[in-house]
């Protein structure tokens, strides 16, 4: 395909023009992934995450290096919290947080389920007493007449 750049005033594109972020091959790191995907903040936390079983690529354990195809299934626990998506793009770029979100679609199994945990951590929490630290001498004195009562 032969374009001539004097009339049209573009040039033919290459692989080697395209943006680092597109992937022409359709494969990416799972590591790479996570990372772009923004479920954690450096490759190497990803990897260790994956190492221990926290990330899971189609319900199995993989290597860091496995490759990640548009379609398949991805689940991430993270403080408690579990996330399944299914995988809509590929990119090896870490990029805004836009671009990130458009790398996967959350499934609304995943979105209930973890909008019901936060929410019973919610209630944990109102119902635990929060104390602030130490007490102070005021406290001290008022506990002790509170104790001294008859």
């Amino acid at each position: 395909m032969d374009v001539d750049v004097r009339t049209t005033g573009e040039f033919p594109m290459n692989e080697r023009q395209l943006p680092a972020s597109e992937d022409t091959s359709g494969r990416c790191r799972f590591d790479k992934w996570l990372w772009a995907a923004r479920f954690y903040k450096t490759r190497s936390l990803a990897a260790e995450a994956i190492e221990i079983g926290q990330a899971r690529l189609n319900d199995a354990r993989v290597k860091p290096a496995h490759a990640v195809i548009v379609g398949a299934s991805v689940q991430v626990k993270r403080q408690g919290l579990t996330w399944t998506v299914a995988v809509t793009a590929l990119s090896d770029r870490r990029g805004s947080a836009t671009d990130a979100a458009r790398l996967y679609r959350e499934t609304p199994e995943s979105v209930t389920q973890r909008e019901q945990a936060i929410a019973e951590r919610r209630a944990a929490a109102t119902a635990e007493p929060r104390f602030p630290g130490r007490p102070t001498k005021r406290d001290r004195r008022r506990l002790e007449d509170f104790l001294n009562e008859p």
